[in-house]
């Protein structure tokens, strides 16, 4: 491989770990989110997950989503035009029901990591392993943010 094109890789591998969102990141923002819903109540919180006027809640690769019991998205950092649709029997390519799977993750336990699922990644335009945090929000809500799983 010539000289250049193993420093152009090397190059883009460091910008994608530098973009790359670690899975104690991800933890962290979950509890600041989770804290948010309890200080200023989840309609605030909600949008604030959506429309990200900082990076407190949108940084990097990472993001939050927050769903119901019943699989109905109530924010979405990464998509708003999924806010408000029921997502539960979402698949990924190998057929995992992985909204369901965060679901039942927090209705057993309150929080902990689901995952790993394949989910489209924007930085690789590929399917990677991806696995997320969730807490229990607000009622019957998990409050979530994934991380890809490094390769």
């Amino acid at each position: 491989m010539p000289v250049a094109m193993l420093a152009s890789v090397a190059l883009s591998s460091v910008a994608y770990a530098a973009d790359h969102g670690t899975e104690a990141e991800a933890q962290e923002m979950v509890k600041k989110a989770v804290a948010l819903v309890k200080s200023a109540g989840p309609e605030k919180a909600y949008k604030a997950f959506t429309e990200h006027p900082d990076a407190t809640f949108n940084n990097k690769d990472l993001y939050v989503f927050v769903y119901d019991f019943e699989g109905n998205c109530l924010a979405q950092g990464a998509n708003a035009k999924m806010v408000g649709k029921n997502l539960l029997s979402m698949k990924d390519v190998d057929g995992n029901a992985f909204i369901k799977g965060m679901i039942d993750t927090v209705k057993a336990s309150s929080k902990g990591w689901y995952g790993p699922y394949k989910f489209n990644n924007p930085a690789t335009k590929s399917y990677d392993l991806k696995r997320s945090y969730c807490e229990r929000g607000a009622g019957d809500t998990v409050v979530c943010v994934g991380t890809y799983v490094s390769k």
